[in-house]
């Protein structure tokens, strides 16, 4: 859509808001700027300047039989608390009355407010009081904006709107827009996830792709008359050129735009209504600031060589016990790697564990492509410092956590960054560092292996096979959990990166995403380094648009979620709300749960190369409760899947199946399909080809209650040629259809579910779970393919 927004006169509009020393402009110094962005036109306003006596000449400038009055100044602004919005009869002796009460009064009003919200006060306010704080509040007041009345066509629910753009640290400019009014964050915290509003990266998005993700919010099917009752009050074409002019102006205005002239922290209307067909502001408010400089690139081809590396340095190896280096130093041999090609930093010389020992790094006879500093947080710095100004390593990998994470380590952590950073300016970028708080890193196409943790404890398979997920954690202890409870989890790469106080998330992913070996990337995420989470969002979708799953955990969600992760990694937790949107519309699978992530991956691991071609669901078991949980669990908040019905072949076939095994008076055909405990491997063996050839069907859930007498699922028959546990890999694998078996049981039938998992069968153990899970998993993969599609 094409838009007339004149910059050059925005831009001069923050000028001088500058030049008064203000960081936010007035109400209508916010109309203006809508005035020239393209879009709809506000209601006319004039400036009644406080300490001054207008004309009745000056009072009839608007027109209309009413006016509105609101009160101009940079500290309040929530005005309707404090009386700071009324509205007058257009006549000049009414409209002086009233704009002499408003300055006379809210000065009290405010002030009264102000002690019962003390957080809630500006900064200028705080320690003042009584008359000293309304004197205060007073000089700040501008003055009385007079403004156009257009009343709204109706005052129901829905039919306000708030549109809104704002700079995130960690996103950048994002975009949202729903439910408007004085109630928008009841709403928003009300209703169910994107019915009241939506957000997105104006990065990622346009005004018509936006419009769609507006679409699915109540807000819209008001506006568009689609309620019972309704009427229409607003034309698509008007949001569309609405969200296109924020859009806009948001990526001109952008911390990410090296040429910004300014920053706009946040710009909103709330709310915006409609009269006649006009979207009109009803108040507005904006924030800005200048832009900082650009961080210099980090040098993130370097980070092949620290995933495979030709030789391995480390200092903080023990001789005489089993401490942290000491370990890193065992699973490194242990994988493989050749340890000629490894050195130890250690006063001394000679040799542990067959591994050389020399004094300093620079004796080490070259640079080194990966040095691991597995040594205290207090020595650090001093370690970094040599590594940078004599160059000795490509790469670097901080083990020692504390570093910005306790008390007086945040100067520490700093001069590192700053040191780093410095680096980076060099021809050759400088050493890249990953950490610190860094659990290690396990590379299985490197051969290396860094992890701390004994490798009895975390037993891993060596064999140089075809391995096709990387796992990026900011947690080391989350990733090795994984890794321990989940056997079919064997990554080909697990990358700890704790702090990030150089090498981020967003940089490994842009390093995955190209790389052909890697199909999947799971990651969980405590918190983004500055605009590293639209980095990571931009590389999420073109990792998508590869073929590529992407798994992502976002920890943080609460109040109390944030605070725990400041404590643990030194991570700033942004919004999550923000975070879930920029990252699902990006294509990743998103994961609200421990348990969902691994449920997600289990998909993943065996479903990546299946064929997604719709939502229509097959449920088959052999115990009625089965039947009745998948059925209950078909839709969601964000998803829904369908119980086709099967085809009339199928019919006849499944009629037939059954009549043969003398099930068929106890077994009704019919989707959900409850096959009765009577029911053997060969009956089952059936049945799954049978449903997995009807074309009305795209996915199949099949559970198998184990106890039954009628099944081999002991450890002792599941081996069998003809138990169902060797005949349902055969049937998966042959079909480009999606399968997911559920084994809800106990542990006795553990062996069967590793069998199934093991032979490329994914197994959950309850049907409720199965089907929700494959409900989120099968949505995101069909918005994948629709983002391929373009």
């Amino acid at each position: 859509m094409e838009l007339n927004i004149d910059f050059e006169a925005l831009t001069e509009i923050f000028e001088k808001a500058q030049g008064e020393g203000r960081r936010s402009l007035y109400e209508f110094e916010v109309y203006d700027f809508l005035r020239l962005s393209g879009s709809e036109t506000p209601p006319r306003t004039h400036l009644l300047l406080n300490g001054t006596k207008p004309s009745d000449e000056e009072l009839s400038i608007i027109p209309g039989e009413k006016v509105v009055l609101k009160i101009v100044s940079p500290t309040i602004l929530h005005k309707t608390e404090v009386g700071g919005v009324q509205i007058a009869s257009n006549i000049p002796i009414r409209i002086r009355s009233r704009f002499r009460r408003m300055t006379s009064e809210i000065p009290d009003r405010y002030a009264e407010w102000i002690e019962k919200h003390p957080m809630a006060a500006p900064a200028s306010y705080r320690g003042k009081s009584g008359e000293e704080l309304k004197g205060a509040i007073k000089a700040d007041i501008v003055g009385v904006m007079l403004c156009e009345y257009m009343p709204p066509d109706s005052q129901e629910f829905g039919n306000e709107m708030i549109v809104g753009i704002r700079h995130t640290r960690e996103f950048g400019m994002v975009i949202n827009a729903g439910v408007g009014g004085t109630q928008t964050e009841l709403y928003a915290s009300r209703f169910r996830k994107g019915q009241a509003a939506v957000a997105a990266s104006t990065e990622m998005t346009d005004g018509e792709t936006f419009f769609e993700l507006f679409k699915t919010t109540i807000a819209y099917q008001k506006m568009a008359g689609l309620t019972r009752g309704g009427k229409r009050i607003v034309t698509d074409e008007q949001l569309i050129e609405c969200f296109c002019s924020f859009i806009a102006i948001a990526n001109h205005f952008s911390a990410s735009n090296p040429d910004a002239p300014f920053v706009i922290e946040e710009l909103e209307i709330n709310p915006f209504a409609f009269t006649d067909y006009l979207m009109v502001p009803l108040d507005g408010l904006c924030s800005f600031s200048t832009p900082e400089a650009q961080p210099l690139p980090r040098p993130i081809h370097k980070i092949d060589r620290l995933l495979h590396p030709r030789t391995i340095g480390i200092v903080g190896v023990s001789s005489k016990g089993m401490n942290i280096g000491r370990i890193i130093l065992q699973n490194i041999l242990a994988c493989g790697f050749d340890k000629e090609n490894v050195v130890i930093v250690r006063p001394g010389g000679g040799e542990i564990d067959g591994v050389r020992c020399v004094p300093s790094l620079i004796e080490a006879g070259g640079k080194i492509d990966l040095f691991v500093l597995a040594v205290g947080a207090d020595q650090v710095p001093a370690i970094v410092e040599e590594v940078v100004d004599r160059d000795l390593a490509e790469t670097v990998l901080l083990i020692p956590g504390g570093l910005g994470e306790t008390k007086g380590s945040e100067e520490k952590q700093q001069a590192i960054k700053d040191k780093i950073r410095t680096a980076h300016g060099r021809e050759d970028g400088g050493p890249l560092f990953l950490g610190g708080n860094s659990l290690g890193i396990l590379s299985h196409p490197g051969r290396y292996d860094t992890l701390f943790i004994p490798e009895e404890k975390l037993p891993k398979d060596h064999d140089p096979k075809r391995r096709n997920t990387a796992f990026i954690s900011q947690s080391g202890a989350y990733m090795i959990t994984r890794m321990s409870k989940l056997p079919f989890m064997d990554p080909a790469y697990a990358l700890s990166i704790g702090n990030q106080v150089d090498l981020t998330a967003g940089d490994l992913l842009r390093f995955f995403k190209d790389r052909s070996d890697i199909d999947i990337l799971a990651v969980y995420i405590e918190g983004f380094q500055d605009l590293d989470g639209l980095a990571f969002s931009e590389a999420v979708r073109e990792a998508v648009l590869a073929g590529k799953d992407v798994i992502f955990y976002k920890a943080g969600r609460t109040p109390e979620g944030k605070t725990a992760t400041s404590g643990h990694t030194a991570s700033l937790a942004g919004d999550y709300t923000v975070c879930e949107a920029c990252i699902g519309q990006a294509g990743a699978i998103v994961a609200r749960t421990f348990t969902e992530f691994e449920g997600f991956y289990k998909l993943a691991a065996s479903l990546h190369g299946k064929s997604f071609n719709g939502t229509r669901l097959a449920a088959i078991s052999n115990a009625g409760y089965e039947s009745v949980g998948m059925a209950d669990n078909i839709l969601g908040d964000d998803y829904h899947m369908n119980l086709e019905a099967f085809s009339p072949e199928t019919m006849t076939r499944l009629s037939k199946i059954l009549a043969e095994a003398r099930l068929d008076t106890l077994v009704d055909v019919k989707n959900p399909m409850d096959i009765n405990p009577m029911a053997s491997d060969a009956v089952y063996e059936a049945v799954i080809e049978a449903v997995l050839g009807d074309p009305n069907i795209d996915l199949l859930v099949l559970c198998l209650v184990p106890l039954t007498g009628a099944l081999k699922t002991l450890s002792t028959d599941i081996e069998a040629d003809d138990s169902i546990a060797t005949r349902l890999p055969r049937l998966v694998h042959e079909s480009d259809k999606p399968v997911v078996a559920v084994v809800d049981s106990g542990r006795l039938f553990d062996p069967l579910e590793n069998m199934l998992q093991s032979s490329g069968v994914v197994t959950i153990r309850s049907a409720d779970r199965a089907v929700w899970t494959l409900g989120r998993y099968v949505k995101s993969r069909l918005f994948a393919d629709e983002l391929r599609r373009g």
